[in-house]
């Protein structure tokens, strides 16, 4: 079988699209609905924690379902692609109702919220599960595979930009006075623009490599080569954690934010007059600040990566990032610049992370054909996106019963308790997380040598099945 190995820059840009429209809701997911549950649509933070853990252990256990659906769909437009056709309507849907606050009862509104994220989550799966697997067949090559997962995480991060920059603006100037109008508004061009973000993947990339031919497999099959995979297994617990070292602090940023650093006046570098700012000004500036840092990082990884190898980039770029985290613990809430120079720093050297991970996932898609001679693309990625999502699950959850057990009332002037137990969540607590990720990672097996000799084994395997 030939397989082109090098891929335009058009294709690239076009499979970088699917996390756009991906990251615009996840980074709100990430980012502002905790705050918008609380303190908008009003439930209780006790109440949100447990809809986070609910609902994401349910779309976890969706997840390698989805995978094994994947990997068993034969279409014209091959395994991956058609999904993301046939799901960005209902995707968009479900995202406007999950930020529309309707005029129920406390337990009308909690039913409308566990159904609107669940169904929402589950939509997601079904759209994003597919989307990411397409990193496994698009090439065949490791080193254009890191690269085409450095795009991925480009358009991923400029999402977070520009979903943190514009919708602390957006919801005031579409609702006013309705901030609950405010934010359905806002939702409907957000899930617009996520649908034809889609459909640019969807018409502009194309799937290669194939299962082997007479791979003959089934659910208990596929099953057992997933829980056999080593290199699968020891970067599943890794990324667990990893996730726990990201979820907790970005659930808490927006309650950190506002009840913590609150309004502040400053004196900007092109302006000597003191200006006072907003929560919702520092908000807008202060995720986006991240998200530039994470762009920056991801574009010099390439360069980074190719000097010491993605394992050890890995270990360098995790430790910078773990103690970008833990410096926040010391910082008084006037100290704005300190945050936001950490803020950018910190994704600098922590966005690139999350690119490693998911080109070494598509290498232990490699490794489980290399051993066991059959390929489980969609399983491989969506098992680990389970895993991802239970680290979500746990992260959100936790987030929520700190917050209650600190005694956090939302709209309220908060306790020196509270706001102690904020600068924790957003430093201390996840960094704690991070080094027990960094430990498990060590155990990781496969470096590039490794991963060019199961290439090179690969490929000749392939060059020796019959024609269909």
């Amino acid at each position: 079988m030939s397989e082109p190995q090098k891929l335009r820059m058009s294709e690239k840009l076009s499979y970088g699209c699917g996390d756009f429209a991906s990251c615009l809701f996840w980074a709100a997911f990430s980012n502002f609905l905790p705050l918008f549950y609380t303190d908008v649509f009003g439930i209780t933070a006790a109440a949100m924690g447990m809809l986070f853990a609910v609902t994401r252990i349910f779309d976890a256990i969706v997840d390698p379902i989805v995978g094994m659906l994947a990997d068993r769909t034969e279409t014209r437009w091959g395994k991956f692609r058609p999904y993301l056709l046939w799901f960005c309507v209902p995707y968009a849907v479900l995202g406007v109702l999950m930020f529309t606050t309707p005029n129920f009862s406390p337990l009308g509104k909690l039913v409308w919220a566990y159904c609107t994220y669940c169904g929402m989550m589950a939509v997601y799966t079904a759209i994003n599960i597919p989307y990411t697997s397409l990193l496994g067949v698009t090439t065949a090559d490791p080193v254009e595979r890191t690269k085409l997962s450095s795009m991925k995480f480009v358009f991923a991060f400029a999402a977070g930009f520009v979903i943190k920059a514009a919708l602390p603006k957006m919801v005031p100037y579409f609702g006013g006075t309705d901030t609950a109008h405010g934010w359905q508004v806002s939702f409907m061009i957000v899930a617009a623009v996520a649908v034809v973000f889609f459909l640019i993947t969807f018409f502009g990339t194309k799937e290669r490599v194939k299962p082997p031919l007479e791979q003959k497999t089934s659910v208990g099959r596929d099953l057992k080569d997933l829980v056999t995979n080593v290199p699968w297994l020891v970067l599943v617990l890794t990324t667990i954690t990893f996730i726990l070292f990201v979820a907790i602090r970005g659930a808490i940023t927006g309650h950190y934010l506002k009840y913590y650093v609150g309004a502040r006046e400053l004196t900007l570098p092109w302006n000597s007059v003191p200006k006072l700012y907003s929560f919702e000004d520092i908000w807008s500036v202060f995720g986006p600040a991240g998200d530039a840092g994470s762009i920056v990082g991801v574009l010099l990884l390439g360069w980074f990566a190719g000097k010491v190898g993605k394992k050890a980039s890995f270990v360098l770029l995790f430790l910078a990032a773990i103690a970008s985290t833990a410096a926040f613990y010391w910082l008084r809430a006037d100290q704005v610049y300190a945050m936001f120079g950490l803020q950018f720093f910190g994704s600098m050297v922590g966005g690139p992370l999350s690119v490693l991970l998911w080109a070494m996932y598509a290498d232990t898609a490699d490794y489980g054909e290399w051993k066991a001679g059959r390929r489980a693309t969609g399983l491989i990625f969506s098992a680990s996106t389970m895993m991802q999502k239970l680290g979500w699950a746990v992260g959100g959850w936790a987030v929520g019963q700190m917050l209650a057990t600190s005694g956090f009332v939302p709209n309220m002037v908060q306790s020196v308790g509270v706001t102690t137990s904020l600068v924790k969540m957003m430093s201390l607590t996840p960094s704690l997380f991070g080094l027990a990720a960094l430990g498990l990672f060590l155990f990781f097996p496969l470096n590039e040598k490794r991963m060019v000799e199961i290439a090179k084994d690969l490929k000749d395997r392939r060059a020796n099945e019959p024609v269909q």
